[in-house]
């Protein structure tokens, strides 16, 4: 998760933002019969302000500039104004990278992590009405 935080591990190279791991994200793709649309480095992501917890959920939206159309959250979900900030693909990744194989996976699509390797992606047509 954090180890190059928390340990001195640079395992970000292994998860080189999104060029390393375009065949990981195709594959998520095409097991949950997903259009593959990749992200770029500079784009931004909406997240929680505490990105360790668990589980670890993600949904994407219809894009708008600039932006990825992700929002990902740990724990208990808020409709506070506030829940979600703005940070960009390459410093999110730097935070958790077990996450770029999701980040493929077209507009409409959720998924939910935790740390004990439960993994559940699934289309939620609701996400393409916001």
């Amino acid at each position: 998760m954090e180890s190059r935080l928390e340990h001195g591990v640079d395992e970000l190279f292994n998860h080189d933002c999104l060029s390393v791991n375009l065949g990981n994200q195709k594959e998520i793709c095409f097991i949950n019969d997903s259009i593959w649309l990749p992200v770029h480095n500079d784009l931004i992501v909406g997240v929680s302000t505490d990105l360790s917890g668990t589980p670890l959920n993600g949904l994407r939206h219809p894009t708008d500039i600039g932006t990825t159309g992700w929002f990902i959250w740990s724990g208990e979900f808020s409709d506070d104004e506030n829940f979600f900030k703005p940070i960009c693909v390459q410093h999110l990744l730097q935070i958790r990278p077990d996450i770029v194989i999701y980040l493929g996976l077209d507009v409409g699509f959720r998924f939910q992590i935790n740390s004990n390797g439960y993994q559940d992606v699934w289309y939620d047509e609701s996400l393409l009405n916001i």
